[in-house]
């Protein structure tokens, strides 16, 4: 089985800010794809999936190209503005980049936009539409209160493959689970949603968290979208505020462990080569 994590960052501050990370944190520094690979060989992740980090036009050429000069990225999901009207062309564009064939999926830091219905404007269906067109998919980075807007975006879109990161952040801190549960569970009745195992740890307390803490929510998005809708992701190295990779790694392969050996392939590897087209 060839092991994916399917959502992880690199990022280099020399080039550029990252203005989401706070002065004092342990990430305000630049990480990269050497500083991954030991890693993720350590913890026999084969290939991986490199995610956008800010809304700038220039990050996704760069993936492209680190995606083209490294073995272990097997995709990249890029950010380009989905309310700009050439969108579609703007998308062909980037296919023609070096690495260009690497590019998998857009996505958008919804959880930073004020309107909880943002996925619903129409300039925005007009993006997600040409995302579709493109035959690439689109990840969902959305805080709780948005996931009915995934819904009914998904609902409007079926021809449109949505991966949810991170679950869809829920409260696992506070323990917890609905209103989150049953939104996710609305999400994942519609057949061309996917969801990832990823980003559990940080919304769980970051220096006390256990599995235990995790297990009633990845417990729910296995049964809501089960294994072959279901990808394990590390989120690294964002995860770090948490725990190592290999901590978050063997934490997932913790939670999988009473699905059949086929059923962790897919969560592990299958769905996302055949979700993204790795």
């Amino acid at each position: 089985m060839t092991v994916v994590d399917a959502h992880h960052h690199v990022w280099d501050l020399s080039v550029r800010d990252q203005d989401w990370i706070a002065p004092d944190s342990p990430l305000r520094r630049s990480f990269t794809t050497a500083d991954l690979a030991p890693e993720a060989d350590a913890a026999g992740v084969a290939r991986t999936v490199l995610v956008q980090t800010v809304t700038v036009p220039e990050e996704t050429p760069e993936f492209l190209a680190l995606a083209a000069g490294h073995e272990l990225i097997a995709g990249v999901v890029g950010w380009t503005d989905l309310t700009r009207p050439d969108v579609a062309d703007e998308l062909a564009q980037l296919r023609q980049l070096p690495g260009g064939t690497h590019l998998k999926g857009i996505r958008h830091q919804v959880q930073g936009e004020p309107d909880p219905e943002w996925l619903l404007r129409p300039d925005v269906r007009r993006g997600l539409t040409a995302v579709a067109d493109a035959a690439l998919v689109y990840d969902l980075v959305v805080l709780p209160h948005q996931l009915p807007a995934c819904v009914k975006a998904a609902e409007s879109l079926p021809h449109l493959t949505f991966v949810l990161d991170h679950l869809g952040k829920p409260p696992i801190a506070s323990g917890a689970l609905e209103p989150w549960a049953a939104d996710v569970r609305a999400l994942a009745a519609l057949p061309n949603t996917v969801c990832k195992l990823s980003g559990m740890v940080t919304e769980a307390d970051l220096a006390t968290w256990t599995i235990d803490d995790l297990r009633p929510y990845a417990d729910t998005v296995l049964d809501a979208f089960g294994p072959d809708r279901l990808m394990f992701g590390s989120d690294w190295p964002v995860c770090m505020l948490a725990a190592t990779y290999g901590e978050v790694v063997s934490a997932a392969r913790e939670l999988t462990a009473g699905l059949g050996t086929a059923e962790r392939a897919e969560v592990f590897g299958g769905t996302a080569t055949r979700i993204y087209g790795l």
